[in-house]
């Protein structure tokens, strides 16, 4: 087995993802639910204990962006970004991205992608109370710029990669 496979394997699943939010929320495991239907089931449960919070501990930021990476379903990962983004900023989620894209599994890689696209949710202060009394917010929680270059770059990087191990297969 090849040291990535392994590392595929290793992997969470988008249901322990999603447990483990919901754990951290005290909403239980959906262990009721069959389960095929359990991971949706827990996802739908935390989104809106999560958007309702005027703010999530620490301890928060790296299961919800495992389970938005996770999360196979690109219409559905928004449920955990745009939490995050709203309580943690849109840099730091961004950031989190940029580093699964630059050293997870393929898999990883493709649901940060999924989830990146999310991670641009517009932000409005009569949607979360994660905004100070006066709707207003800290600006520098949502300074993206040097963070999407960063992500162009290696997205590039990628794809010049791909390019070249295609080259030589066809060799």
């Amino acid at each position: 087995m090849a040291k990535d496979d392994r590392h595929e394997a290793a992997a969470p699943s988008f249901l322990s993802c999603a447990a483990e939010v919901a754990s951290l929320l005290d909403l239980g495991t959906g262990a009721d639910m069959p389960e095929d239907r359990r991971a949706r089931h827990l996802a739908h449960a935390v989104r809106k204990p999560l958007l309702e919070s005027a703010g999530l501990p620490e301890e928060f930021f790296a299961p919800l962006m495992a389970a938005a990476v996770y999360d196979p379903d690109p219409s559905f990962c928004r449920w955990f970004v745009e939490p995050a983004v709203y309580a943690f900023g849109r840099r730091r989620v961004m950031t989190a991205l940029l580093d699964y894209l630059r050293t997870g599994t393929e898999a990883e890689r493709a649901g940060a992608k999924r989830a990146w696209y999310c991670a641009h949710v517009p932000l409005c202060a009569d949607r979360s109370p994660a905004y100070a009394p006066d709707g207003s917010r800290d600006p520098a929680l949502d300074e993206t710029h040097d963070v999407a270059d960063e992500w162009r770059e290696a997205t590039d990087a990628q794809l010049r990669e791909l390019a070249t191990v295609r080259a030589r297969n066809e060799v």
